[in-house]
């Protein structure tokens, strides 16, 4: 089984480590976060030193995940690890449902109660939050975020690093634009630019 690093032990990365455990597919070996070395260790796991020290992290873990919830510096770190030589984990809770038809890219966390419907595709990086749904046919590009209840109806398409908040709806067909933040609760009906939300 291989040894996983988690980057970031804020409270979505503890939620990922809570998922590896609940999951089995990996051996948590302990955390990076920049709040070391005044943060040694959550719960019973080490913490090996901030992100800066990333490369030194390798001779306890073989993969990795970043969990931390801000889509540019998940990407950055991201990076930072595939220099380093980790592989790159995927971490699906096991109270996530999820198509066996889907596409889901590496570093991407799907978590508890998470609904990922057939033949969607999740590109590098994704987060999918609890009780999330990426129905049918979806597209969320590389670093795309669904917070916690937001749901994509089929076909919709969640650009690069855009990030849905808790509870925001996209209907059928629905395209976001890279990088665009949709607020909490918000509907979107129609195709949004960034012309059009800003």
């Amino acid at each position: 089984m291989k040894r996983l690093l988690i980057v970031g032990a804020g409270g979505h990365g503890r939620s990922v480590a809570e998922a590896v455990l609940a999951g089995g597919a990996f051996q948590l070996a302990g955390f990076a976060d920049d709040a070391a070395p005044a943060l040694q260790q959550v719960w019973e796991w080490p913490v090996f030193g901030a992100t800066a020290d990333i490369a030194n992290c390798r001779q306890h873990a073989d993969a990795a995940i970043v969990a931390i919830g801000n889509n540019r510096l998940r990407e950055e770190l991201h990076g930072r690890l595939t220099a380093a030589g980790f592989e790159l984990a995927t971490v699906i809770h096991p109270k996530a449902i999820v198509s066996p038809r889907a596409v889901i890219g590496a570093g991407s966390a799907i978590m508890a109660g998470a609904i990922v419907g057939t033949e969607a595709q999740l590109g590098t990086g994704v987060i999918v939050n609890c009780g999330a749904v990426v129905d049918h046919h979806c597209r969320v590009e590389d670093f795309g975020h669904l917070g916690v209840n937001a749901g994509m109806a089929g076909g919709s398409v969640l650009g690069r690093g855009a990030w849905m908040q808790a509870g925001s709806v996209l209907g059928y067909g629905v395209k976001i634009d890279a990088g665009l933040v949709l607020e909490a609760g918000q509907a979107v009906s129609e195709i949004r630019s960034r012309n059009a939300i800003q």
